[in-house]
């Protein structure tokens, strides 16, 4: 029996249950078993998404995900993240690069390269709505799109265009988060792959003003698991310890001047609003 047919069993069962003035005590058990085992098996695919989440496997998790019918927010959520930096780089060894099918993707530091070659993007952006835009925007009839393009763009203007909606991107939903918050951003503090690319690094200083700070370690994931596991046996006693262990790699400071970020920013919002509503 599926999850799904498992809900609606025990929806069918939880009703005539209500149906009943005094609900006998084998129907009762049964029903709590028939939730109990409905209940580990959506324990079970939220572990297995987060899994495969954290591997980076997003379209697994969300099949995984989208069993459920009580996980609606969760694959909602997961379909946000497909638009991410990772399904930039996949677009870009798809689309973009000179062998189509090499594998594995190309690494944060042979795309900056690659985009370091010019002194910008020359007027091209690259909206990476190819599942629909998340957060600000909550558009999923957005597609991706190129514009700005002339007879001289370049690969390496595409290949900067989509390392700078990165951070286009990330200065949206953190403007968001302020405006949120009522609480102003002082430093972001940054890890992943993506991390290790030094021009996207300082344009994202640049775009929001801040410093941005790399740690020492970039995998942010694996180092809070193994933290976790410390904890868990005794070898470090508190949260506060594991802070102390925080190293700083790089510092960004912001350079660009803010009317220039503010010029920039409004073409970009000018990119988003082509790609809106298309598949409507």
């Amino acid at each position: 029996m599926s999850m799904i047919q498992s809900v609606r069993s025990i929806r069918e069962s939880l009703r005539e249950l209500a149906l009943q003035p005094a609900p006998d005590e084998v129907a009762l058990a049964t029903f709590l078993q028939e939730l109990e085992a409905c209940a580990r098996g959506v324990r079970a695919s939220i572990d297995r998404a987060v899994d495969f989440a954290n591997r980076g496997l997003v379209s697994e998790a969300l099949s995984v995900i989208e069993d459920h019918p009580s996980l609606v927010r969760e694959a909602e959520a997961l379909r946000t993240i497909a638009s991410d930096d990772a399904a930039i780089a996949r677009f870009w060894a798809t689309t973009v690069a000179d062998d189509a099918s090499r594998l594995p993707l190309p690494t944060a530091a042979e795309v900056e390269a690659l985009a370091a070659t010019v002194p910008d993007a020359g007027g091209v952006y690259l909206v990476p709505a190819f599942t629909g835009l998340g957060s600000p925007h909550w558009d999923p009839y957005a597609r991706g799109a190129i514009v700005g393009l002339t007879r001289g763009t370049t690969k390496a203007h595409i290949a900067r265009a989509a390392l700078e909606a990165i951070a286009f991107q990330s200065a949206e939903l953190l403007e968001a988060m302020q405006r949120d918050a009522r609480t102003p951003l002082v430093e972001l503090r940054v890890d992943g792959g993506a991390t290790a690319n030094d021009l996207l690094m300082q344009f994202q200083a640049d775009l929001l003003g801040v410093p941005v700070v790399r740690p020492a370690v970039t995998e942010t994931t694996a180092l809070g698991a193994a933290y976790l596991a410390g904890l868990g046996v005794g070898y470090w006693r508190s949260i506060d310890e594991l802070a102390g262990n925080w190293r700083v790699d790089r510092r960004f400071e912001p350079r660009l001047a803010r009317e220039a970020v503010a010029a920039r920013m409004e073409d970009w919002t000018r990119a988003v609003g082509r790609a809106k509503d298309w598949a409507r």
